[in-house]
Formats: C-alpha cells, sequence, structure tokens
C-alpha cells in the first residue's frame, strides 16, 4: 500500500520502548528536513499528542479493529500524501490486539495490511543470547510479516550490544539496528488502555 518508505515500530510488549524510539526517530527525521507523517495503532490519545509535537504534523490513530481495513487504507494513503515518509507507532506486544487466537486489532493487523516493515524494540536488561530466541519466537510467529531490524533498549555497554548483535547474527535474525541505554529520556506517562476494554462498550 505504502507508495513512501514506511516503518511500524513494535515492542514485545508495552514498556518495552517502543514510543521513546518512534518520537527519536520521528524527531530526528523532521530535524533533517523531512515531513514525517506518523500514526499510532489503537485508540490510544495520549502517544499521539507526543508524535504530533515531534513531527509537527498531525497524528492519526489505525485501529484495524474499530474502523476497518477500508478505512486504514484510506486514511493513511491521504495523510500521507504531503508526506516524505511514515513512521506507525505500534501498542502493547506486536501480536497483542482484541482477540487472542488471531492478530484482529493488533500491530501485526497494521504492518500486514500497509506491507510495511516492523523494527522490533526489545528491553535486553539483563539478556544475552537469549534475546535471539524471544526475536525468533517473535520473527516466525507470523511468517508472513517483515521485520528490518532489532533496536536494544536498556543496553548496558558496547560490549553488551556487540554480544546482542552476534547471538542475532549467529541465529540468522533480522540485524541489530540500534541500540539505546537505560533510562536516556525523560520517562513520559504510560497509557492506562488494556486490550480487553475492546470488547466491551467502554470504548466510548
Amino acid at each position: 500500500m505504502p507508495d513512501r518508505p514506511t516503518l511500524v515500530v513494535a515492542g514485545t510488549h508495552s514498556g518495552a520502548g517502543k514510543t521513546s524510539i518512534s518520537l527519536a526517530l520521528t524527531r530526528t527525521l523532521s530535524r533533517r528536513g523531512f515531513a514525517v507523517q506518523t500514526f499510532k495503532t489503537g485508540p490510544d490519545f495520549l502517544d499521539p499528542t507526543y508524535l504530533a509535537l515531534a513531527s509537527g504534523r498531525p497524528c492519526h490513530n489505525l485501529d484495524g479493529w474499530m474502523a476497518g481495513a477500508e478505512h486504514i487504507g484510506s486514511l493513511f494513503t491521504s495523510a500521507t500524501a504531503d508526506a516524505d515518509c511514515a513512521i506507525v507507532e505500534g501498542v502493547m506486544g506486536l501480536f497483542d490486539g482484541a482477540d487472542a487466537e488471531t492478530s484482529e486489532g493488533s500491530t501485526a493487523e497494521i504492518a500486514r495490511r500497509l506491507d510495511a516493515p516492523i523494527l522490533l524494540v526489545v528491553n535486553v536488561h539483563g539478556m544475552g543470547r537469549s534475546v535471539a530466541a524471544l526475536v525468533k519466537g517473535f520473527v516466525t510467529f507470523e511468517p508472513d510479516l517483515r521485520f528490518a531490524g532489532i533496536v536494544a533498549n536498556h543496553c548496558g555497554s558496547e560490549r553488551h550490544a556487540a554480544w546482542l548483535a552476534d547471538a542475532l547474527r549467529a541465529a540468522g535474525l533480522p540485524p541489530s539496528s540500534g541500540r539505546s541505554p537505560g533510562g536516556p529520556f525523560l520517562p513520559l506517562p504510560a497509557a492506562t488502555w488494556d486490550s480487553s476494554r475492546r470488547t466491551d462498550n467502554s470504548c466510548q
């Protein structure tokens, strides 16, 4: 669907660091003169505020469960018409959505509908070679998804980063695309939205 570079920033779980990474990417590209169109997966209202400030453009919500595929396509096309690239921040973990058995309402659903690559943010605090096992589970769980790379959040040192990169490479997994040390950003208020609320009528 996208006719311009698009990246979906997803996490292994809530709090993995996807908002901080999305903001950093958006602001960096904006400062370099690119018109960055941002999106947020799901009905979240807090993160889009930050993303809009970082890009200088309104941030739009993409929700496959509430709005459907046709709306996602038309909204994405219209919002990116004058943009150079797009960044889509995910919600919760990559596969977390409205259903326990399918990807409905999840970041994975949005990535699939947009046919966009995924940048997976992993909290690697206290983790070594196990990162490869974790990432392999995400990469192979729904094999039709595309992964651009892995960001190691809460990475302890350059040596730690090199160890993680070697583990991913040895396992034939998407490469380590970057690292972020623990606590580099100001703390952001966490959204209290929970996916279980999608199954009732409380999302008014």
